[in-house]
């Protein structure tokens, strides 16, 4: 039987939800008038905030901070074609509270890139929006009328 697709779209606390299901995602900025794309780690904050995991050489978290950013995480199945993808923009901001940051070193998102002590960045939900790719069965033709 034949398949079409669905896109159906969530709600910003089935969004959230998913984004809780995931360790990485992709931050969106721009950085000489270019917009860059990266992959981060990322964990959902008791508030409703993102907090990021970045490397220690600052250039990422120095980018973000102050700025409007986008963050776009997702789960797709290819032998399936089913799926999600969620999009947050919101205003970045480096932690600098060193309790806050303290804390964070010990169950905060660490990045994937090993190295020192890494810095975080939340992103504050401004805009949450999200996809769900669903299959349906293509319905059969109805028979001719004779």
């Amino acid at each position: 039987m034949d398949r079409v697709d669905r896109i159906e779209d969530l709600s910003e606390a089935e969004c959230l939800r998913l984004l809780s299901t995931v360790p990485i995602g992709r931050v969106v900025y721009t950085e000489h008038a270019l917009l860059r794309v990266l992959p981060v780690a990322f964990q959902l904050d008791t508030d409703g905030r993102l907090l990021l995991g970045l490397p220690q050489d600052g250039q990422l978290a120095r980018a973000l901070d102050g700025t409007v950013a986008a963050f776009q995480a997702d789960r797709l199945h290819e032998a399936t074609r089913t799926g999600w993808s969620v999009v947050v923009h919101g205003q970045a901001e480096v932690v600098r509270e060193p309790a806050r940051h303290a804390a964070l070193l010990h169950g905060g998102p660490l990045p994937w890139v090993a190295g020192r002590e890494p810095l975080f960045v939340t992103l504050t939900a401004e805009l949450v929006t999200g996809h769900r790719l669903l299959h349906s069965p293509r319905p059969c033709p109805a028979p001719a009328a004779n």
